[in-house]
């Protein structure tokens, strides 16, 4: 189950009134960073981008390839562990805008992780320590620590200690 806050809206439908839930100046300012981010080819400066100018937290040697976008709204609800990596072209959010209402959750990225290219990850996951997603997987539900999921809709291919197993048999 994903954790995410819900907020209710009346009248049209809650993205034509995103400016009631997010300042625009933040969102174009967001905008312009992560554009910039997304074909910076230094590692160092795109952490340091998204640290400084998103207030996302994100660990040491965490990887970001290239064309990845994090949320452009609540960028800073977005937490990376140490040492991971987010493969090409995936998307990580932390709202989504319906008709009658809004949600915010926190998106937990663990270190260690590998995330497949092409991958989406929806608001309020919690993706453990040593997790690995296919690419082009939907997350859409917790990933356990250890983990291997993959599809759409994500499925649990093997648990952390059947990964271990098949590591020790190698």
């Amino acid at each position: 189950m994903r954790k995410t806050k819900r907020y209710s809206v009346k009248g049209s439908n809650s993205l034509w009134q995103i400016y009631r839930t997010v300042s625009f100046w933040k969102v174009f300012k967001n905008v312009i960073v992560i554009f910039i981010a997304r074909y910076m080819p230094f590692l160092s400066v795109k952490n340091w981008l998204y640290r400084t100018f998103l207030r996302m937290h994100v660990g040491k040697k965490t990887a970001f390839a290239l064309m990845v976008v994090p949320d452009i709204m609540f960028p800073e609800k977005i937490s990376v562990g140490s040492n991971t990596i987010i493969g090409y072209n995936s998307t990580i959010l932390a709202h989504e805008y319906l008709i009658d209402e809004y949600r915010l959750g926190d998106v937990k990225i663990g270190s260690n992780v590998m995330i497949g290219a092409n991958t989406t990850i929806l608001p309020g996951v919690t993706i453990g320590d040593g997790a690995v997603v296919s690419a082009a997987t939907l997350v859409h539900k917790d990933v356990p620590a250890g983990a291997f999921v993959g599809g759409n809709p994500m499925q649990l291919i093997y648990t952390k200690e059947e990964m271990e197993a098949r590591q020790r048999n190698k």
